[in-house]
């Protein structure tokens, strides 16, 4: 369940970088989760971002960082961000148990975090230019991020996702697989999902990151619905109409509408792509601002 990237820069070819994706043993993590971290430094760093690539089902931080079709170590080369990795021990992300879904739950989303808190002092990043994407169930953590640490995340840029909270499980188990989400049956209005973003962190009152959702209008995994009731979702949270306020269509390449709700939410909707929507290196370090 990973999608697929833009074409590689020619550059790169002819380039020699002997940066590497590298292991952190200790990130400072106190939650119960216990996900690996991985980071890569590239050779210059040019700016002081950060950029946090979630996998997706069945994958590792390695796998996901060595796959030619996710391109966020290319753009680290290329704009010299560092990136983080997170690795999963289970299956998919933890996307659905409390501890997962609570900020300072000791879940997945916990654990994150603390990679992130970590990055943030050990490169020497700026805490207000935190960025974080991811596919499939790295988009499903990724909108999970938005919700339980909204602190720490300038913006969200995810592929192939389902609205925060989408996912969560009856049972309390961890990582569980939902039927009725991912078949694009969990549909509430607006202002509900936008209290079970609020309901992550209830005392939480200040700013959240913008997003940024693409999905394919022939997902086959995760039910294009799922795309309709993210966008429900966080322009309820920022109080804003569900009705794009411009619609760009063949944008960014044909067959692809982009959608903006104000400012800080957009919606790209690709026709006639399944569950694969291909990254788009360059318009979501757009989004972020890199």
């Amino acid at each position: 369940m990973l999608y697929s990237t833009l074409l590689a820069i020619p550059a790169f070819a002819a380039t020699a970088f002997s940066a590497q994706l590298t292991q952190v043993t200790n990130y400072n993590n106190n939650a119960k989760a216990k996900p690996g971290m991985w980071v890569y430094v590239p050779d210059k760093i040019q700016t002081d971002a950060l950029v946090v690539a979630i996998h997706s089902c069945q994958s590792s931080a390695q796998k996901y960082f060595a796959n030619s079709k996710i391109p966020w170590h290319q753009g680290s080369d290329r704009k010299g961000y560092v990136t983080v990795w997170p690795s999963s021990t289970t299956e998919c992300w933890d996307v659905s148990s409390k501890a997962s879904l609570s900020h300072d739950g000791g879940g997945d989303s916990n654990a994150i975090a603390n990679m992130i808190k970590y990055a943030i002092t050990q490169y020497k990043i700026d805490p207000k230019k935190v960025y974080v994407t991811g596919g499939s169930s790295g988009a499903m953590m990724s909108n999970v991020l938005a919700a339980t640490y909204p602190d720490l995340i300038s913006a969200i840029s995810l592929y192939s996702g389902v609205p925060a909270g989408c996912f969560v499980s009856a049972s309390g188990a961890a990582a569980a697989w939902n039927n009725t989400c991912s078949g694009g049956q969990s549909t509430a209005s607006a202002q509900k999902w936008g209290d079970v973003v609020r309901g992550m962190y209830p005392s939480y009152n200040g700013t959240r990151p913008r997003m940024q959702i693409w999905h394919g209008s022939v997902d086959g995994t995760l039910s294009p619905k799922n795309y309709d009731e993210t966008i429900k979702q966080w322009t309820n949270v920022f109080g804003v109409s569900g009705t794009p306020t411009s619609s760009k269509p063949d944008t960014p390449e044909r067959n692809y509408r982009m959608d903006d709700f104000g400012g800080n939410v957009e919606g790209i909707w690709a026709v006639g792509v399944g569950h694969s929507v291909p990254s788009h290196l360059d318009a979501s370090e757009a989004w972020f601002g890199l």
